[in-house]
């Protein structure tokens, strides 16, 4: 009986270290999921704020229509999305 459970105690290390092998690189992955969705969010936030303002100089300035500048709005957010994909993925 004495050989059996020093056989187990022996194996309770190697499977701890391979377990932790096989774990460690999934949560490096996460992490670095995470920042890239962290950087797709604030670039897609960033240009919210950045079509609202061109949105409200458009119309300040008489430049277009309101529907022109709504479009130019859209097309700036568009953008934004684009670049967050490619930020992302």
């Amino acid at each position: 009986m004495k050989p059996a459970k020093n056989s187990a105690l022996l194996a309770a290390p190697i499977l701890l270290a391979t377990a932790g092998a096989f774990l460690a690189p999934g949560a490096t992955m996460a992490t670095e999921q995470a920042e890239e969705r962290r950087e797709a969010r604030d670039t897609r936030q960033d240009t919210r704020q950045g079509s609202r303002e061109a949105k409200v100089d458009c119309r300040a300035a008489d430049q277009q229509s309101n529907p022109e500048c709504r479009q130019d709005k859209r097309q700036t957010k568009q953008d934004g999305r684009e670049a967050a994909r490619d930020t992302k993925y």
